[in-house]
């Protein structure tokens, strides 16, 4: 007697609505794969490969196994150029488009080395899909069985059913994963789920305290006159590379890029300490100056760099036009850091403080007071005390 097949229809119209009750990508595929084991669909391993956006990552996978629950994973940019992706069933759909199914004891399941833990671990049958979304792009779903004789007819009938609508929950979750990796790479990542909650109206503002980070290289419009653009670009991307990691490794957060120009920000909560904000903001100039002086085949002599620090308070919002917009801060703490900036490259210092922030530091010395434009009365400025004059 032919086994009746697994009633899949509520499983169904739960994706079809956008799995109401899993809030998260894990928690859909958690929920899907038990319901199916539920139904008698015997599940073993289930994996999601699917392409982003993002300057570094390529793809996430998200597996499930059976008594083991999610784990997640992440694909470089160079693992799509390998021999071991290039040749296995994964590049296979997402280059055809088009599903496979194996037995894993078969050999042409044997024929893609990828699939031979499977095969140890007492895996039966295999099988890859293409997860498409609605712009036609392709990624893929996996699901694999350890039950003697793999799927049955029925089980994969069932599971075909199931593709369309997992797709159009997979294409939701990557839509808003995208929309994250974006913001978090363009506008920073507080500044990006302040956004993406709601923050998005012209003149929306609030008041904060900060560290203001504000940066610039030595030198560069006359490096930009003589350097090739394509090594210019290398260059200012390996001197990114040595602030950015730090300062977000210190808590701070990058607002933009100004041609050569950093301006960053350590916010300060209500109840903080305004020396350890401080403290953090000094930790990832020194890491910042070791890094940078570290370069190799710097392009000219001297300094090759300046930051200037103070903390005070900002406004922290949108500014712009009506249908373009910058987030950002402004304020006068802003514009006394860009003015402190000025007075690092005159004096050819490395790192210089405002006297708000010299207090909440030590091992810094005073370099005298200068009057800077826009402010009435001239400011007294510091400097690390272990940096030559």
């Amino acid at each position: 007697m032919t086994a009746a097949a697994p009633d899949i229809t509520a499983l169904r119209e739960w994706l079809i609505n956008g799995a109401p009750s899993a809030k998260t990508p894990d928690a859909v595929l958690t929920e899907m794969c038990e319901g199916l084991l539920a139904i008698g669909i015997p599940l073993w391993h289930v994996a999601l490969f699917v392409r982003t956006l993002h300057p570094q990552i390529l793809g996430r996978r998200i597996q499930w196994r059976q008594g083991a629950g999610v784990t997640f994973g992440e694909a470089s940019y160079g693992i799509f150029d390998t021999a071991a992706f290039r040749g296995s069933p994964v590049a296979v759909v997402y280059r055809e488009g088009r599903p496979l199914r194996f037995r894993l004891d078969s050999p042409e399941a044997r024929a893609f080395p990828q699939l031979d833990e499977l095969r140890a671990e007492g895996g039966t049958e295999y099988v890859a899909v293409p997860i498409k979304f609605s712009n036609g792009e392709v990624h893929v779903g996996t699901w694999a069985t350890r039950h003697p004789g793999g799927f049955t007819d029925a089980h994969r009938a069932a599971l075909e059913t199931l593709i369309a609508p997992l797709a159009r929950v997979t294409e939701n979750y990557a839509l808003r994963r995208t929309a994250t990796n974006l913001l978090d790479t363009y506008v920073g990542r507080d500044a990006g789920a302040r956004i993406l909650a709601g923050s998005i109206r012209r003149g929306f503002s609030e008041t904060i305290r900060a560290a203001i980070w504000l940066s610039d290289m030595r030198g560069f419009t006359e490096l930009a006159d003589r350097m090739p653009p394509a090594e210019l670009i290398e260059l200012l991307n390996r001197y990114f590379d040595c602030q950015i990691p730090a300062i977000a490794k210190h808590g701070g957060e990058v607002l933009k890029f100004m041609g050569d120009g950093l301006l960053a920000i350590f916010p300060l909560a209500a109840a903080a300490d305004p020396r350890d904000v401080c403290r953090a903001a000094l930790a990832a100039a020194a890491e910042v100056r070791d890094a940078v002086a570290a370069l190799s085949d710097w392009p000219s002599a001297g300094p090759r760099y300046g930051v200037a620090l103070h903390i005070g308070e900002l406004l922290y919002g949108n500014i712009g036009a009506a249908n373009r917009l910058d987030f950002t801060c402004i304020g006068p703490a802003v514009n006394l850091a860009a003015r402190l900036e000025e007075v690092a490259s005159q004096l050819r210092r490395t790192t210089v403080f405002s006297a708000e922030f010299a207090a909440h530091c030590g091992g810094v010395v005073p370099l005298g007071d200068f009057a800077l434009a826009g402010f009435r009365e001239p400011q007294p400025v510091y400097g690390l005390a272990d940096e030559p004059a």
